[in-house]
C-alpha cells in the first residue's frame, strides 16, 4: 500500500467512525483535502477493495473498510494517543468520587470507560470472579445492533464473559493491551464488535481485565489511551475492563 492509499484508508475509516455510512470518493475530495482528484481516490478505493482492505455493501454505495483494513489501520497508521490532560482530570476526580461513595472497584471502572468511551465496558477480578459491566443501552443504540438477533447474541455472551476472561488473561502476556477486530474476537457470538482487553495484577497480586467491546468502527487509538490509563490509575491492580465497539 502506498502512502496516498494509506491515506485515503485512514480518511474513509475516520469519516466511517463519525458517520456509519459508507465512504465515496467525493467525500473524501471535498473534506480530507487529498489534493488529487476524484478519479484518482475512485481508483485508489478500487484497489483497495481488490486488496481486501475496504468493502462495497452495495455497487451505487461508497464503501466501508473491513475486518483487514481495520487490522492495517491499527498495526501501521494508527499510532499511539494519550489523553487529554481534561480527559484525565475528569477519570481522576470522576474515580475519586465514586470510591468516595464506596462503590465496587469493578462497578466503578465499568462506568467510568463506558461514560468516556461510549461503548460497553467491563471491569473483573479473575480471583474473584467479580465482573461488572456498563454501556449496554449505549451500545445498542448503534445502528449496527438495531437487529434483535444481534442484541441476543451479545447479551448472551455477556452471561459467560467470565469463562472467556480466565482464558484470556491465560494468553496475553503480562501488561499486555490487545486489540481484536471482527472475527479475530475470541467471544464468538460478537464477532461483528471489536474487543480492547488488557490484563494486569495488583499488589497483593489478584488478577483482573479490562475491556471495550464496541462497534468495529471504534476509536483504536483512544479507547486504548483510555484503558492505559486506568491501569495507571488503579496503581497496577489486577482487573480488567473490556470496551466492545462495533462497525
Amino acid at each position: 500500500m502506498n502512502s496516498r492509499q494509506e491515506k485515503i484508508l485512514a480518511a474513509v475509516i475516520e469519516e466511517y467512525t463519525q458517520t456509519a455510512i459508507p465512504v465515496g470518493s467525493s467525500m473524501l475530495v471535498e473534506k480530507y483535502g487529498l489534493e488529487v482528484s476524484s478519479a484518482t481516490i475512485r481508483n485508489d478505493m478500487v484497489e483497495l477493495e481488490e486488496e481486501g482492505f475496504l468493502y462495497q455493501p452495495h455497487i451505487s454505495a461508497g464503501r466501508i473498510p473491513t475486518d483487514k483494513g481495520y487490522r492495517y489501520f491499527v498495526e501501521e497508521i494508527m499510532g499511539d494517543k494519550e489523553l487529554s490532560k481534561k480527559e484525565q482530570q475528569s477519570l481522576q476526580r470522576e474515580f475519586l468520587k465514586l470510591k468516595a461513595q464506596n462503590t465496587r472497584l469493578t462497578r466503578t471502572t465499568a462506568k467510568l470507560m463506558s461514560h468516556l468511551s461510549g461503548n460497553l465496558a467491563i471491569s473483573g477480578l479473575i480471583g474473584k470472579d467479580e465482573f461488572s459491566d456498563f454501556g449496554m443501552k449505549e451500545l445498542m443504540s448503534q445502528p449496527e445492533f438495531q437487529e434483535i438477533d444481534e442484541m441476543c447474541r451479545l447479551a448472551e455472551a455477556l452471561d459467560y464473559v467470565d469463562e472467556t476472561f480466565d482464558k484470556l488473561v491465560a494468553e496475553l502476556h503480562e501488561g499486555e493491551t490487545k486489540i481484536y477486530i471482527g472475527k479475530e474476537n475470541p467471544i464468538n457470538e460478537i464477532s461483528n464488535c471489536s474487543m480492547i482487553v488488557s490484563p494486569y495484577e495488583t499488589e497483593s497480586g489478584e488478577k483482573g481485565i479490562l475491556a471495550l467491546i464496541g462497534p468495529k468502527r471504534m476509536k483504536y487509538a483512544k479507547n486504548k489511551s483510555i484503558i492505559e490509563y486506568v491501569k495507571k490509575m488503579l496503581g497496577g491492580a489486577m482487573a480488567v475492563i473490556i470496551f466492545i465497539n462495533m462497525v
